[in-house]
């Protein structure tokens, strides 16, 4: 199964401990690209709405597009009753959008998934002139917190991480999107805290693509490690989170 799809096989746990995005994060996009009533919007691979109700609520004309059909589910689950919503269980990098055009559209570390030339040459022709395009990731630091714990934690994984494919990601340049058309290209870091028991640790850890397939007898003795690991730093870890916008605009002229 391709890592891009493995989120699908978790829509439950995968909604419960996905870290979200700050609240000054959208506040900043929202004003920045003037999203409201009357704008249209895409996002990009939504997942479970990590990234949705602050732009949902807005009142603009919100579209989704997900490739994965449970976590598409579980969007309709959560998001259905909005008159302004709409979503399709499809793949980005195939789909048809025929003529409709936005306003903005964006990513809460969903674009990296997708070829690069693709991600910026078809969001740049969805985009009306003077569109933006949005992305977010976000960035984790428990070792400032805690280096014993993290030097355990990285312990455990170098006996018990082994998973079948190695997880190669990580090419993908946010700063190229200049080179397909884009203008105007900043970058904004908000930040936030995270502080998990050894349980919720586990259950987070669980939703990454490659802890997800890692294959037995290692899963459970990693999980295992890892649990115990966080019990014996007084079952907490804390996370220091980096909010990373990224924000890029189709010229007016085009």
């Amino acid at each position: 199964m391709e890592f891009r799809k493995v989120f699908d096989t978790i829509p439950e746990q995968f909604d419960k401990h996905r870290p979200r995005y700050s609240q000054e994060l959208f506040e900043y996009l929202i004003s920045y690209a003037e999203i409201g009533p009357g704008k249209s919007v895409l996002e990009l691979g939504p997942g479970t709405g990590q990234a949705t109700e602050p732009v949902l609520k807005t009142g603009c004309d919100y579209h989704a597009i997900e490739l994965g059909e449970h976590l598409y589910q579980k969007m309709k689950e959560k998001y259905g009753q909005y008159e302004n919503f709409h979503i399709v269980n499809d793949d980005f990098i195939t789909h048809d959008f025929r003529d409709e055009k936005y306003d903005l559209i964006y990513s809460a570390a969903t674009i990296q998934w997708i070829p690069e030339e693709i991600a910026f040459s078809k969001t740049f022709d969805l985009l009306k002139p003077g569109g933006i395009l949005a992305m977010m990731m976000t960035k984790s630091d428990y070792k400032t917190s805690n280096e014993e714990l993290y030097s355990n934690i990285q312990k455990v994984y170098d006996e018990y991480f082994k998973p079948e494919t190695e997880y190669t990601h990580g090419s993908f340049r946010y700063e190229n999107a200049v080179n397909y058309g884009y203008a105007n290209f900043e970058k904004r870091e908000f930040y936030g805290q995270r502080v998990f028991t050894a349980d919720e640790y586990v259950a987070f850890c669980g939703t990454h693509c490659d802890h997800i397939v890692l294959p037995e007898p290692y899963k459970t003795k990693f999980y295992e490690g890892i649990r115990s690991a966080v019990i014996e730093a007084g079952n907490r870890v804390v996370f220091d989170d980096t909010y990373v916008l990224y924000m890029t605009r189709k010229r007016y002229n085009i």
